[in-house]
Order: C-alpha cells, then structure tokens, then sequence
C-alpha cells in the first residue's frame, strides 16, 4: 500500500503566505520607487539636451527634434554659454564651431564634438566630462543621421555605455563645408545613484524578509501552539481516559476553542459514563431473574406436575419482566435521543386528561385538586407520559387504599404539573438518587417495575428545558413535581409610521 504524503504543516504554510505577501509588497514598493526616480533622470537628460537646441536655434531654426526614446533619462543640470555666440560673426565653420564647443562647456557625465565633413575637430578645452572622439562607429551613426540635414536626438550603445545624444548640422553660405555639433549624456553614469539605490533597496528587502521569517516562525509556533496542545490531548484520549482537558489561556479564539472542546469532552464522559452505568446496571438487573429461573430449572423434577406447573409460572413471569425490562430501556433511549415536537399545551386540558387517565389506576383515590389556566410549551404526548408515570410511581409506592392528588399551577416562574401522595415518603438523604436509573428510595423490589420510570420522568422534564422534583407531603407522603420553563413571550409587531397615521385619522 503506497504511503500518503505527509501534509504540509499549517505552520509553514501560515509563513510561507506571510512571506509572499511581504515580497508582492516590497517588489511593487521597489518598482514604483525605481520607476519614479529612473523617469525624473531621464527627463533631466531630455531636459539638459533641448537646451542645447535652443542655444543653437539659430542654426537649427528648421531641426526636427525626434522624441526621445524612454529607456535613457538623467538629471544633471547641463551648461549653458557664458555669452551669446553670434553666427554672424562668424565666416567659417570652424570658427563657429570652435566658438559653441569651447562655450558649450559639457558638464559631469557629457561629451560634446565639433565634426566638419564627419572628421573630429574640436574639443571641449576643460574637460570636465568624457571624450567621445575616437568612438569611430558612433561617429560614423551621427553623421549618417544627419546627412538630410536635420537635427538627430537619438539613444546610442558605445564603450562608455548608453549615452543619450543630440546632433546638430551646422551649415554655412560662405563655407561649402558640412559641420556637425554632437552632445552627449552618459546615461548608465547619471543612473548609477539610481541603480545604487536600488540595489540597497534589494538588500535591505532580503533582510527585512529573512527578520520576518525569523519573527514568523516563532510567533506562528506560539500561536498554533494550543491547535497542537489539542491534537496531542485528542490523540491521548481513549475510551477508557476522559479525563484529560485543555488549558484555555486568554480570551482569543483559540482560548474560545479550547473551551469549546473542554466542554464537547464533558458532554462525551457523560454520555460514555451513563453508558457505562446503564450498561452496569442492566447487566445487574438480567443477573436476578435469570439466576430465578436457572435455579427452579435446575431443582424442577421433571416427572412432577406440580413442580413443572410451578417453575414454568416462575419462569414466565421472570421472562415478563424481562421483557418490561427491555421496553423502559428502549422508551428512556427514546426519551433521551430524541427531539421533542414543542407546541402550546393548554393546562386545564392536559390536567384534565391525566385526571381521567389515572382514574382506572386501581387501589386509591384519585383526586384532582387545582387545575391551571394558561398555556405552556411542550410536547403533550410526553407530558402525558411522564405525569402519567409519576402517578403510576405513587400508586405503587404507597398503601392501597390511600388517597392521590394531581394538579397543575402557573405563575411567573414557569408551568408545575405535581401527583402528591400519603405514603411513607422518600427520606431527604435519598432524593438525590431516586432519578437515577434502576434506583429505589427503599430498595423495594418487590413493588414490580424496571426501576427506570422516574429516569424516564426526569429525562422527559430536562427535555423541555425544565426539571423534576420530590418534597414532602404536609402530615407525610411524597410531592413530585414537574417544573416547566416559563413560555418567552412574543415581541410586539413593529408599528409602521402609515398604520399609526391611519389610527390618528381613525380616531379623529
């Protein structure tokens, strides 16, 4: 039989989301940081380039400036002329040229070149930024670019990285010669704070994450630690052991289902333990007929009619109480288990109707002495059950001849439903024992009877939410009584404000 993968731990997994969702986070807050600092770089660059348009205008008056490609960007102020360079001044191109390159001075990280018929010629005289003279190939790319004449802004991969470039063709009337001024923006040098940052950002991230999965762990396993508290108590409980509870601490839902599940193994010790006791007690109680019969069996004479007659009536009637036996247990599993159907029980009515039941119980005089008005919730056919079994109860308790009263009352406190009797009474020390299954105040068994009928009685009464009771009886005799919770009374409809404007119309 292949073995099943063991699951994966509810700790890891409450971690691994806790780490997922902190990496979502920290790469969105990342992106968007780089993203935002990238663009403002880039804009500076384009910004810094188109100055050096306007401050050649006048050559380039009808340059068509592309748009410049968003990948290259940077933010270093460029520099501007210390004085106005005046192409009328000038009759060659190199003169002009030489004037613009020498004012022009490029800043950190730019490059700017003088090129006449696509040969480098002038050079900045303070260089303050990097030379881009000798890259041949972008060279040859700028002039080409500009052979239509047109201003070129373009982005370009060379040896000192990716450098964001404008070139501007320089023509003049009396010069048959074609010049070309080239500035140029480093931009993996004006990114590199950019990218320092972020790779900081990465490294403060992957310590932030590895603190989270330290903390996490710790504070997960503290918090799951009762769930494994309580998979450890389920495994240790057994059948034979009930005993063993959880230790809720705080008021958190963890605490809550500790408490849940203290109480779920109260309610399951007591039904395993009146399993047990009704198990032991119907064992106790098959044990005396079935020894009554073995032993006539065995001692009948077989060739005697007499002793045959005599052991088969023996027999027979344990066999009867047996089966009377049997029919309690079943009728207390039934009263036990079941749902009881509750609807509004009229009080007179019910009194009534037990009146007339235990009016055939022969040897007494039944009496029925106060009937109540109102209404009660419950499940009549039990009541009558189980008022019925408490008048069974005192007629064989009590001497024949003597009288019962039934009766019902009803105040604030709930519904009662009592049969008061004048026998010997049950003595105060053993009330607390006489609900119990197969119990007998006086240990009478001589009366008949399974001993459950007041089992059953009590079962019914806890079944609608209520309670049974024995008292004494004013000059001597039991009182049971069924207590019954008061009915919740029902909740004024709410008064729509159109029904009380109708009243008003009414009355007036």
């Amino acid at each position: 039989m292949a073995r099943s993968s063991r699951p994966i731990p509810a700790r890891v997994r409450i971690l691994a989301a806790i780490l997922a969702v902190a990496c979502v986070g920290l790469a969105i807050v990342g992106s968007v940081t780089f993203w935002v600092q990238r663009e403002g770089v880039v804009r500076g660059v384009e910004e810094r380039l188109e100055s050096q348009v306007k401050a050649l205008q006048a050559l380039a008056a009808d340059a068509d400036v592309q748009e410049i490609p968003p990948e290259v960007r940077d933010a270093t102020p460029a520099a501007e002329a210390t004085d106005v360079v005046d192409p009328s001044d000038y009759t060659t191109i190199d003169g002009y040229l030489e004037a613009v390159v020498a004012r022009l001075v490029p800043a950190r990280n730019e490059a700017s070149l003088g090129l006449i018929d696509g040969e480098a010629r002038w050079l900045p005289r303070t260089l303050s930024g990097f030379d881009i003279s000798k890259d041949e190939a972008f060279l040859e790319r700028v002039v080409d670019e500009t052979a239509s004449g047109r201003t070129k802004e373009g982005t370009a991969v060379t040896d000192h990285g990716a450098l964001k470039y404008i070139a501007i063709p320089v023509t003049m009337p009396s010069d048959p010669r074609h010049g070309l001024y080239v500035r140029a923006i480093n931009l993996s040098a004006e990114l590199q704070p950019v990218t320092i940052a972020m790779t900081t950002y990465v490294v403060a991230a992957l310590v932030v994450l590895a603190a989270i999965a330290v903390v996490g762990w710790f504070v997960t396993g503290r918090l799951l630690s009762p769930i494994r508290h309580l998979r450890e108590t389920a495994d240790a409980i057994s059948i034979t052991d009930l005993s063993l509870r959880l230790s809720p601490q705080g008021n958190d839902d963890i605490a809550d289902l500790s408490r849940t599940v203290n109480s779920m193994l109260d309610r399951l010790e007591g039904s395993v333990d009146g399993q047990r006791q009704l198990l032991d007690d119907v064992r106790h109680e098959l044990k005396t007929p079935i020894t009554i019969v073995r032993g006539h069996l065995e001692l009948m004479n077989p060739r005697d009619a007499t002793d045959v007659a005599s052991a088969r009536e023996i027999g027979i009637a344990e066999l009867d109480r047996l089966a009377r036996l049997v029919e309690d247990i079943d009728l207390l599993a039934a009263v036990e288990g079941e749902s009881y159907t509750m609807t509004e029980v009229d009080l007179a009515e019910l009194t009534t109707r037990v009146g007339e039941l235990v009016a055939v119980i022969p040897g007494h005089v039944w009496t029925v002495e106060a009937q109540a008005s109102g209404m009660t919730a419950g499940d009549l056919d039990r009541l009558l059950q189980a008022w019925v079994q408490l008048a069974d109860n005192a007629a064989k308790y009590t001497p024949a001849g003597s009288p019962i009263e039934i009766g019902s009352s009803l105040d604030a406190a709930g519904a009662r439903l009592w049969v008061r009797d004048h026998g010997p009474g049950i003595p105060p020390a053993s009330r607390h024992r006489i609900f119990r299954r197969f119990d007998r105040a006086h240990g009478k068994r001589s009366v008949g009877g399974s001993g459950l009928g007041l089992a059953i009685v009590d079962a019914i009464a806890k079944g609608h939410g209520g309670s049974c009771a024995v008292t004494d009886t004013q000059g001597g005799g039991a009182t049971f009584t069924i207590h019954l919770p008061p009915v919740e009374p029902d909740l004024p409809a709410p008064v729509r404000a159109g029904d009380v404007v109708l009243q008003r119309e009414a009355s007036a």
